[in-house]
């Protein structure tokens, strides 16, 4: 049995509130062979399996939330034609294969370890044949059988769009009064429109992540949040319905077939739909082998990538106390205690969700209310930017000054956004501004370049940049991409605006991503919506970690509801096998801006149960260091204070058990609400700055013109076309 050794104070601060009261549980144990033996819980692992854009990626955790390895593989997409974007399921399938089994194996576990398995994935529509399960051609020419998904991101069902959104039926004040051309049920209308009646019958539609789901089990069981988020159905008990499908919303929109088939093309009534994390099925046999993994192991209900974010980030303890969370927490019990927290999932595109508990809030522009999607008895918001990461890299790579941005920051050794971070910080210095916000303040860059997902719905808005010269230099070049950090503020805080002017409450932002490493850009953020901004342990891995929280939480329905409370596997090895690994230390990053990340091709660092970790040992963990004072006149700043003490943090918690405090009158969600509490480790705020900071008051100016560039846009492109009109009729 190895020395179990209580983490310091610093060590501390970004595990889960669940580790922390293990350590503390463990200090005073005589018997560390009995401690583990009264808490077999320690002895389970869970896989999250997350599928983006261009990667599939899996995360295996321990029972404290602790991430041991993740595995990162990348996947292709296909651009036969314009608007066209598609994939393939039997790659992603094989690449999660991959990304599987290489975390088992890094984490040193065997097959049999692992209790439980979830998935989340991008919104895309796959198609496979309804008898055999086998790939089915997408299009645009319907030659290539494994390109079988229509990708989010693929604009082709624009008159599609436009004709399920003129028929003004009541469903769709839960898409924000209009469906977007990235939802599914416009792909869904482009394929029958583009293929012949028998044909089209034989297509079985999925949202990628229960398609995945469906590979694993065999069990053909949608998600609401799939089905209600992306393809047009309503909940059960909203509004009356009982199915989910609305036969004369179908019939208006001209898909008569999927109701005289009973809607089995995509998964036929919604009563058996699951929420996020419900028990789905164990893993097939030939999942098992391909993921090596064992047929016990069992699989929870699928979220999409941006849910699983929420349930990844949400749940944080934060190192700072933020008062309008604190006044929640103190008034709410179990998952009501999520209201006002907004998860923004950012990557190529970047999505906002966020929690209600009153029924009755729309949101024109914004998606929702989802009802039981992710929590069986709340409501869910969410928003969306189709190109933020995308964007920067489109400002950086097309800046006639690129390639010596690339030169520069390598000889600098840093990345090239902490290169030009300090870039603008050398320029201000130079100048008269005081500060980097005002090194931009003439010029005006809006950065829809794929259209405008939230508020508007309008995928013909466009970008466009007030104020160029000729200037082509490296700090041009810097300056324009302050310029599109700042636009990506200021389009989070008019969803924001949108969410809360609409009834929803909204106190603290709670960021993933690889942007979380970008200071100046979380600065901006919180400055513009004059929101804390709470950046989590693991900022790239805080979707997989949400897929990996959903395995957790199969497991426990599982061994709730169908096992009569028997394990489904047994451990192999001693727990005291598993804490014999060794650290994987990382230097951080030399730049002010960078946080720590949780991303890579194989296994990133271990913090194991009472393994001491040396100075930067812990790859996700927060040092002293990173404890910044209060905002200066500097952009690039962080807000934060010390941690909070164990007692307050861990008063709730216990072991391999419920908690005796709870309310009796728990919600359906609370068990997932506890989870992510309890495993979600500490994260770290960014206060914003006061209303009479001199950036503040320089941002809220650009807002207003922020405003007018998006509305003139629309009136000019009404005007020509009108105009047009005139002049050919």
């Amino acid at each position: 049995m190895p020395n179990f050794k209580q983490l310091s104070d610093q060590d501390n601060s970004s595990i889960s509130l669940f580790h922390k009261r293990i350590l503390a549980e463990q200090a005073i144990s005589a018997n560390p062979e009995h401690f583990f033996a009264s808490h077999p819980d320690l002895t389970k692992y869970y896989i999250g399996v997350d599928v983006g854009s261009g990667s599939a990626r899996a995360c295996c955790i321990d029972a404290t939330g602790t991430i041991l390895s993740l595995t990162e593989k990348i996947i292709g997409k296909e651009v036969l034609k314009n608007n066209h974007v598609t994939q393939s399921s039997t790659e992603i399938w094989d690449s999660i294969c991959y990304c599987v089994k290489n975390c088992v194996r890094e984490a040193g576990l065997q097959p049999t370890d692992v209790f439980g398995i979830a998935f989340d994935a991008t919104c895309s529509l796959v198609a496979v044949d309804m008898k055999t399960g086998e790939p089915l051609p997408v299009g645009p020419n319907f030659k290539n059988y494994d390109q079988n998904i229509v990708m989010w991101q693929d604009h082709r069902a624009s008159k599609e769009q436009k004709l399920i959104n003129s028929t003004g039926h009541p469903i769709l004040k839960y898409v924000g009064g209009g469906m977007s051309i990235e939802m599914e049920l416009p792909k869904m209308k482009w394929l029958q429109n583009n293929l012949d009646k028998e044909t089209f019958s034989k297509y079985d539609f999925y949202d990628l992540p229960d398609f995945l789901t469906y590979k694993a089990t065999g069990n053909k069981t949608r998600s609401l949040c799939s089905t209600v988020c992306k393809q047009g159905c309503m909940a059960p008990g909203i509004e009356g319905s009982v199915k989910g499908w609305e036969d004369d919303f179908f019939n208006a929109i001209g898909m008569e077939t999927f109701v005289k088939n009973d809607f089995i093309q995509v998964g036929g009534s919604a009563e058996h739909f699951l929420t996020a994390g419900e028990y789905v099925g164990n893993l097939t046999k030939e999942a098992a082998e391909s993921l090596g993994l064992s047929v016990n192991c069992v699989v929870g209900s699928s979220v999409i990538d941006a849910y699983a974010g929420f349930l990844g980030t949400v749940g944080a303890n934060i190192n700072v106390e933020i008062p309008a969370l604190k006044e929640i927490d103190a008034k709410e019990t179990g998952l009501h205690k999520a209201v006002g927290r907004l998860a923004s999932v950012a990557g190529t595109s970047t999505c906002h969700i966020s929690i209600e508990k009153k029924h009755g809030v729309f949101c024109e522009g914004n998606w929702g209310p989802y009802f039981g999607v992710c929590f069986k008895d709340l409501f869910m918001f969410e928003g969306g930017q189709s190109f933020t990461g995308g964007l920067l890299n489109h400002v950086l790579t097309n800046h006639p000054a690129y390639l010596t941005l690339c030169k520069e920051a390598e000889e600098a050794g840093v990345n090239k956004f902490d290169f030009l971070n300090n870039r603008l910080e050398v320029l201000k210095d130079e100048s008269e501004h005081a500060s980097v916000v005002a090194l931009a303040k003439h010029l005006f860059f809006y950065g829809d370049f794929l259209g405008n997902r939230c508020p508007l719905n309008d995928p013909d808005m466009t970008a466009s940049i007030i104020g160029q010269t000729i200037d082509i230099s490296l700090d041009n070049l810097a300056i324009t991409y302050l310029a599109s950090c700042e636009f990506l503020a200021q389009q989070t805080k008019q969803i924001v605006n949108n969410l809360k002017n609409s009834g929803n409450t909204i106190e603290c932002i709670f960021i993933s991503g690889s942007q979380c490493k970008n200071g100046l850009l979380m600065r901006l953020f919180s400055d513009c919506t004059q929101l804390p901004i709470v950046v989590p342990r693991y900022i790239d891995a805080a979707v997989c970690f949400g897929s990996a929280l959903l395995g957790c939480a199969a497991y426990k329905n599982y061994k709730k509801f169908h096992s009569k409370g028997k394990d489904s596997v047994k451990p192999t090895d001693s727990v005291a096998s598993r804490f014999k690994k060794q650290e994987n230390t990382t230097n951080r990053s030399p730049s002010p801006y960078t946080q720590p990340s949780a991303t890579g091709k194989t296994i990133i660092g271990n913090t194991l149960l009472g393994q001491s970790v040396q100075s930067g040992g812990d790859y996700f963990s927060h040092s002293i260091d990173d404890n910044i004072t209060s905002p200066t006149d500097s952009t690039t700043d962080f807000s934060v204070s010390s941690t909070n003490s164990l007692s307050k943090d861990t008063g709730n918690l216990t072991i391999g058990g419920e908690p005796s405090n709870i309310s009796q009158k728990k919600l359906a969600g609370d068990y997932l609400w506890e989870i992510m509490t309890d495993m979600t480790g500490t994260g770290k705020a960014i206060l914003p700055n006061s209303l009479s900071h001199p950036d503040v008051q320089l941002l809220n100016c650009k807002y207003d013109i922020f405003i007018d560039q998006q509305n003139i846009q629309r009136e000019y492109r009404k005007k020509v076309d009108n105009a047009l009109k005139e002049i050919y009729n």
